[in-house]
């Protein structure tokens, strides 16, 4: 007779139901796992061997056969060992076929029987709780598990101790969920001297989540404005919490089950290769445009990634998801980001400063930014010249407003976008397109002639033309504007078009 357990395996953020069925047989001793496993799958044998000999637990000499279904899926991770040994216990006869079958298991064994935490918690406990099971796992996994409410979560520190809450002997505590991570110290945009148009350029894309080009010189703060781009979002809401902790949960980045408010600040290094920013590898794993999922993505030394990194972010920008093909895996994952990108305005980066550019001057400067390619070029809605501050500007006392402040303005100008796309698919004017965003971003008659001049005397795409609009709403948002006005298309357009080089 066959006993049954049940287990996950991932496909992006999903986590896919898995019938572990267990079969002792008579014939030669074997123990063999079928159903396309990798590696580390089919090392679960010895594993589960070594765990139940501590337990004084003898395999019988017979053919045992674990066959993970649908045989089809590609089975991968060492989260498949407790549900292997819940197989074959009740297979056993040791613990109740019954109670194993009510429950999705996951967890990687020690040799000898603890039980090891894994990624991937959270998304199983949401397959647990639609299949109407209990979610086992590692006792370390309980408290990120826990944050789904919808189904009970029991986390196990041993074997022997899921042995005896199956057999009635003591019951293990259902799991509670993990403290929410307290936000880090935020830098205040107060702390950046001068550089009035760049801070008003941060305001404008945290409230409408439009993407940003700065350009300047060494040393003129724009690494340091990018940082402060965190204190002026909004907080995640539940929802978005649960989206952008799923993925970190399947790259073990969810710290003592903790789950933070915070949206996610990603800066990977101008060496990252492709499959670091899109996704990929072993399992097609997430890559940091979908850790950035719901809050920014900022590439410092923007030219100095690879042609072949740039151009893979063309499509994830417009569509915010990214499908990572493999051969033998198509993932998809969410990634919607506030992209942000620091570039020097040539190679030697002086060439605004003629006392200290190079001989190669202005032509380095077009060579250099050349690099980014026109079709990603125009999916940059605001473009920011960031000029050097002068040294006597750094003793002056700060000027402008707080993080605080601007971050009061920016939920402000969200709980507007909120209310306004309520039942659609969109969450911010970036999102709009189409007849939503005819409605909602359509200027008056004045703001119409110099959107219309603009577009012809520029040679405005189509995708720039309606890029512009979503700015100009987000700009009437933070104004308090039902209408978009002159003066909001006119700031939209300068943004777009004054950034030298470009």
């Amino acid at each position: 007779m066959v006993a049954r357990a049940y287990t996950v395996a991932f496909e992006g953020v999903e986590a896919r139901l898995v019938e572990v069925q267990c079969a002792v047989s008579p014939g030669l001793p074997a123990f063999s796992i079928v159903g396309l496993p990798d590696k580390a799958v089919s090392e679960a044998r010895e594993r589960v061997r070594s765990a139940l000999s501590s337990m004084a637990i003898a395999l019988p000499a017979k053919r045992i056969t674990v066959n993970l279904s649908p045989a089809d899926l590609p089975k991968e991770g060492s989260h498949f060992d407790l549900p292997v040994a819940l197989a074959l216990l009740a297979a056993l006869d040791i613990v109740p076929r019954e109670a194993v079958e009510q429950v999705v298991a996951l967890g990687e064994l020690s040799l000898d029987g603890k039980l090891m935490p894994v990624v991937g918690a959270l998304p199983a406990a949401l397959a647990a709780a639609e299949d109407d099971r209990a979610l086992l796992c590692p006792k370390a996994c309980g408290a990120e598990a826990a944050w789904v409410a919808a189904t009970q979560v029991l986390g196990a520190a041993t074997l022997a101790e899921v042995v005896r809450h199956f057999t009635g002997q003591m019951a293990l505590p259902a799991a509670r969920p993990g403290e929410i991570a307290a936000p880090p110290a935020q830098r205040d945009l107060r702390d950046v001297k001068g550089q009035e148009r760049a801070k008003r350029a941060l305001e404008i894309a945290a409230a409408g989540r439009h993407h940003l080009l700065l350009v300047g010189p060494p040393g003129s703060g724009k690494s340091m404005l990018a940082s402060r781009l965190p204190g002026l979002l909004p907080p995640l809401t539940a929802a978005e919490a649960l989206e952008t902790s799923m993925i970190h949960s399947l790259s073990g980045l969810l710290s003592e089950g903790g789950i933070s408010r915070q949206r996610p600040f990603r800066e990977p290094h101008h060496t990252a290769s492709t499959v670091a920013i899109v996704g990929g590898g072993r399992g097609a794993k997430p890559g940091e445009i979908s850790l950035a999922h719901n809050g920014v993505l900022f590439l410092d030394e923007f030219p100095e990634f690879p042609r072949s990194v740039l151009d893979t972010l063309r499509q994830p920008i417009e569509t915010g998801e990214v499908m990572v093909s493999r051969a033998n895996a198509h993932v998809r994952y969410p990634s919607q980001f506030l992209l942000v990108a620091a570039a020097n305005p040539c190679k030697c980066g002086f060439m605004t400063e003629p006392s200290r550019a190079c001989a190669k001057a202005p032509k380095c400067g077009a060579d250099y930014l050349g690099r980014i390619s026109g079709p990603l070029l125009d999916r940059f809605d605001l473009r920011v010249e960031v000029p050097p501050v002068a040294f006597s500007d750094l003793d002056l006392p700060p000027t402008g407003d707080s993080s605080a402040e601007v971050g009061a303005r920016v939920a402000a100008a969200r709980d507007l976008q909120a209310a306004r796309f309520a039942g659609t698919t969109a969450r911010v004017n970036a999102d709009a397109e189409g007849r939503l965003l005819e409605d909602i971003a359509t200027p008056d008659a004045e703001g119409r002639t110099l959107l219309n001049l603009v577009a012809e005397r520029f040679g405005l795409s189509a995708r720039g033309y309606h890029r512009v609009l979503r700015v100009a709403r987000t700009i009437a948002d933070l104004d308090g504007s039902d209408a978009v006005r002159q003066p909001h298309v006119a700031e939209a357009v300068s943004f777009r078009l004054s950034t030298p080089g470009i």
